[in-house]
C-alpha cells in the first residue's frame, strides 16, 4: 500500500494494531478523522489518554473501574455472596447487558492454556480461593466459555476450593460449546445464568 505522506502512513499503521483492523480499515478509519472537525480528533486522542493513563482495575472482582473498587462491587443491592466467574471485562458487560444476574464478578483476567504458555499463576485465581477461604461466599458460578481451555479452567479452581460447604454450578450449555460468551445473544446468555446447574454434574457429563 502506497502513501503519499508520512504522517498518514504512521497513523494507519497505528491503527492496524488494533484487533479485527487490517490496513484497509485502518486507512479507512483514519481518512474519516480527517475529514472531521480538528477538535472531534483531539476529543478521541485525550479521551483515550485519559483512559489509558486514570483507568483501574477493580481491587475486588478485577474489572475494569473508575475507582479503586468497581460499582457492582460497591453496589449493597447486589448479592455478594454469589460469584460469577468470567475470563475477561468483555464477558462481564455481556452478563450485566442480560440484566438477569444480580451477584457479583470476579474476573480472571484468561484461561489456562498451557500451548499459549498460561497457567494458573498467570491468572487471578488466587484471589478468588482467598475470598472463599474468608468465608460469605455461598455459590461459584463457572461462566467460561466452554472450551478445553475453559474447562480445565473452572476445573483447576473447583479442585482448589472443593472442600469448602459452598454450591459450584455452571452456565448451562445453551452456549454452544467452544462459543465465546460476548458472541452470545443476550436472552440465551440470560437463560443459561438462569437455568445453571452443578459442577459436578458437568464432570459428569464430560
Amino acid at each position: 500500500m502506497e502513501f503519499s505522506s508520512k504522517l498518514l502512513e504512521n497513523a494507519v499503521n497505528e491503527v492496524a494494531q488494533l484487533p479485527g483492523i487490517g490496513k484497509r480499515t485502518a486507512l479507512r478509519l483514519v481518512l474519516h478523522l480527517l475529514k472531521q472537525p480538528k477538535e472531534q480528533t483531539t476529543f478521541l486522542s485525550e479521551a483515550l489518554s485519559i483512559m489509558r493513563e486514570e483507568v483501574k482495575f477493580c481491587v475486588s472482582c478485577h474489572n475494569i473501574s473508575d475507582a479503586a473498587v468497581c460499582e457492582i462491587c460497591s453496589n449493597t443491592k447486589r448479592d455478594h455472596h454469589i460469584i460469577c466467574v468470567v475470563e475477561d471485562v468483555r464477558d462481564v458487560m455481556a452478563i450485566e447487558n442480560t440484566g438477569q444476574y444480580r451477584g457479583i464478578y470476579h474476573v480472571l483476567g484468561g484461561k489456562i492454556s498451557p500451548i499459549d504458555g498460561i497457567g494458573p499463576s498467570q491468572l487471578k485465581i488466587n484471589s478468588l480461593v482467598e475470598k472463599v477461604k474468608l468465608g460469605g461466599v455461598n455459590e461459584i458460578i463457572f461462566a467460561l466459555s466452554s472450551t478445553m481451555e475453559g474447562d480445565t479452567t473452572n476445573f483447576y479452581i473447583y479442585k482448589q476450593i472443593q472442600d469448602r460447604d459452598i454450591v459450584t454450578s455452571t452456565i448451562a450449555r445453551g452456549i454452544s460449546v467452544g462459543d465465546e460468551l460476548e458472541y452470545a445473544d443476550e436472552v440465551t446468555l440470560g437463560r443459561s445464568i438462569l437455568q445453571r446447574v452443578p459442577f459436578e454434574r458437568s464432570l459428569k457429563n464430560n
